[in-house]
């Protein structure tokens, strides 16, 4: 339905109907949240057998070092391989850290704050910090970057990642400009996957800062919700072959893949970045948990066994999302003017657009009905969305009868609040 062609006295009527239905949401005492991208328990459930892998010295690695000792800063050599082979760099490229790649994501940031990058001045000995920041996109970015200091500027984006005219132009003449967050797989929360000529781009464009960076957080590289997988060109192996080696620092972790409260995390880069890391993590820390990592190592194996699981999570939370879909579909069609959404191939999260000026008040709709969604404007810095219309959907950690009642809900809250508007404006 193209609801602004319709007459007053027909939206009115419409309006009357979805409110009679709100009231009786209202009554039924909900209580469900599909804010964060979170695996539900049976995802979770998956890995339970890595946790009686180790129940006895025998069952330790027999070559190297004893992995319940101090040391080993870089990580077990085996899972900065399988690392490696994930996201398509040598394991030498590669750090194995702790449960967190947020928590590395920090740490990086903090170190090019406090003693630059590859000898460069410290980022907080200069007047000013920037940041480029595509949006819709992760809020922990934007809040971690912004906790420094550090200016955010929003990038537009479109299905093939952000917008690269918009992007050149920036970092080529402002110096101040040291990084760009990008979620280049299955982008949370668009779902997209960035073109080839977006990674290209971003490879080789000129920047006016030395030492700016692209933040490569592939968080979603290996999660999938279809049989085979959509490609993403190699980002390292761009920056190599344009002569810009040191450009990108990569994030990953097991965190949707393991346990997100007890998976590894991984940063990947160039030797010479890897080392000037190396420099300050070693006043940092003796060494990470590498009786985890080397659990981990002992399940996952390698990237077979890292794709068979990821089959498993794919048959639970695929029909979640296909549930949404469907109903969004049957309630608003393609051509709805009132909403638009997402239709991701892997990754977490739906981005669900309604009409502008009206997410604020489809999430206090929902609110009060006890359906807790992203707050709107997280998707963008500083919480601000000048459109108020992009919602964030996370499907994955209630189950589909909950996810039912979710869609009525969320459905009705988007019909009484764009409908208000277009009321208001005949």
């Amino acid at each position: 339905m193209i609801y602004r062609d319709k007459t007053k006295d027909f939206l009115e009527k419409e309006l009357a109907k979805e409110k009679a239905i709100y009231e009786d949401i209202l009554k039924q005492n909900i209580n469900i949240d599909i804010s964060r991208g979170k695996p539900c328990k049976e995802q979770l459930d998956l890995s339970m057998e890595m946790l009686s892998m180790i129940n006895s010295v025998d069952d330790l690695p027999k070559e190297g070092a004893d992995i319940r000792n101090y040391g080993g800063i870089e990580g077990l050599q085996g899972l900065r391989d399988l690392f490696g082979e994930m996201l398509g760099v040598k394991g030498q490229n590669v750090i194995v850290g702790g449960n967190s790649s947020l928590n590395m994501m920090y740490d990086t940031i903090q170190r090019c704050m406090q003693f630059g990058v590859n000898g460069s001045t410290p980022w907080n000995k200069l007047e000013k910090v920037k940041f480029l920041c595509p949006a819709p996109g992760y809020d922990r970015h934007f809040s971690l970057t912004a906790v420094f200091g550090i200016e955010l500027i929003t990038i537009p984006m479109d299905s093939n990642g952000p917008i690269m005219d918009v992007v050149e132009q920036l970092v080529k003449n402002d110096e101040s400009i040291k990084g760009i967050w990008c979620v280049p797989k299955y982008s949370n929360p668009t779902g997209i996957v960035f073109s080839d000529e977006v990674v290209e781009r971003l490879a080789k464009m000129p920047t006016a800062a030395n030492d700016f960076r692209i933040f490569w957080d592939n968080a979603y590289v290996v999660h999938d919700l279809y049989d085979g997988t959509v490609p993403l060109k190699n980002i390292y192996t761009a920056c190599v072959a344009h002569g810009n080696p040191n450009r990108v620092f990569i994030f990953a972790s097991t965190s949707k893949i393991t346990f997100p409260g007890s998976g590894v995390a991984c940063f990947a880069s160039s030797e010479e970045n890897l080392k000037d890391a190396l420099k300050t993590m070693k006043f940092q820390t003796i060494g990470p948990d590498k009786i985890n990592q080397y659990l981990h190592l002992k399940f996952l194996k390698n990237m077979d066994g890292v794709r068979t699981i990821m089959k498993k999570h794919a048959a639970i939370i695929r029909p979640k999302f296909d549930t949404i879909l469907n109903v969004l579909e049957d309630e608003f069609g393609e051509n709805s003017d009132i909403a638009n959404w997402s239709n991701p191939k892997g990754g977490y999260f739906i981005s669900y657009n309604v009409l502008n000026g009206c997410a604020k008040k489809v999430y206090e709709l929902c609110k009060n009905a006890g359906l807790v969604i992203t707050t709107v404007g997280d998707t963008f810095p500083y919480g601000k969305d000048d459109n108020d219309s992009n919602i964030r959907i996370a499907p994955t950690f209630t189950n589909t009868n909950q996810l039912d009642t979710a869609c009525k809900i969320l459905v009705c809250s988007t019909k009484i609040a764009c409908i208000e508007k277009l009321i208001s404006e005949k």
